[in-house]
């Protein structure tokens, strides 16, 4: 275990929160870090946020593979963490471990994110013996929503609340260092936490969590659109661009910009 991974895991013993984020590229995650983040997250939220796709299953590993890159170049003291996109584990788990080692050994990431499928212990298993770190997730996965009912809170129901919870109990057992819970009541993202010896990371679980984590997108108001319930918009980044793109605009087409401080002369 790295001496970051170990920090991350080491954290939940003392009670100290762990605070992640997604990054896409280098500008943004090189602030995520100077910020103190614990864990970058390349999210596979990329789809919807930076491409447009209508889901996270249609991201392509050559895309993640390209961000995760960047995101790695910019970060010195956080530890990188990239989701397996769906094409790269899912359709075929006999893959993963060459995926996985891409983005571990070529892009430099830390770990790789694997959401609940069938086959996933065995996945997290496999990559763990040939030394890659994975980081689980279970509740709400985007991946495979339509399974789930659609984009909704999970675990309401007592079985469907304990089948989560075996999830996330199978995921620490075969290694993973830390457990994503998405969109469950409060109660259970509380009692996973209290049942798992490695930390929670939550998203729309409840503040009991041992750590929390939000698209960057959506909590700088950059989204365009609805957000989920549990996002806080720390910042309203979309009006201030808005506002300087506009001045730009105008100076331009009044022959303000560029003034004399912006030109050369011979």
């Amino acid at each position: 275990m790295s001496p970051l991974i170990q920090n991350i895991v080491l954290k939940k013993s003392k009670a100290e929160k762990i605070v992640m984020l997604t990054a896409y590229d280098y500008a943004m995650a090189a602030i995520l870090d100077r910020s103190g983040v614990d864990i970058i997250l390349v999210g596979d939220s990329l789809a919807n946020v930076v491409l447009g796709l209508a889901t996270t299953k249609e991201v392509g590993m050559d895309a993640m593979f390209s961000h995760a890159r960047a995101v790695r170049a910019a970060v010195k003291n956080a530890l990188v963490v990239v989701d397996m996109p769906f094409v790269s584990v899912q359709p075929d788990s006999s893959r993963a471990l060459f995926h996985a080692k891409r983005f571990t050994e070529e892009a430099g990431c830390d770990a790789v994110k694997v959401e609940w499928f069938d086959k996933c212990p065995d996945v997290v298993r496999s990559l763990l013996a040939a030394g890659v770190p994975v980081m689980g997730h279970v509740g709400l996965t985007p991946q495979t929503a339509e399974k789930l009912g659609g984009v909704k809170v999970q675990g309401k129901a007592p079985d469907e609340a304990q089948k989560i919870i075996e999830q996330a109990k199978a995921l620490a057992d075969a290694g993973c260092f830390s457990v994503v819970i998405e969109c469950v009541p409060e109660d259970l993202g509380r009692k996973i936490t209290q049942e798992l010896k490695v930390p929670t990371i939550g998203i729309g679980a409840g503040k009991h969590c041992d750590g929390q984590v939000l698209v960057l997108y959506d909590m700088l108001g950059l989204t365009s659109g609805k957000v989920p319930k549990f996002v806080k918009k720390y910042a309203e980044v979309s009006t201030l661009m808005t506002t300087a793109v506009q001045a730009y605009a105008r100076e331009v087409r009044q022959g303000q910009f560029p003034d004399e401080s912006q030109s050369f002369h011979s």
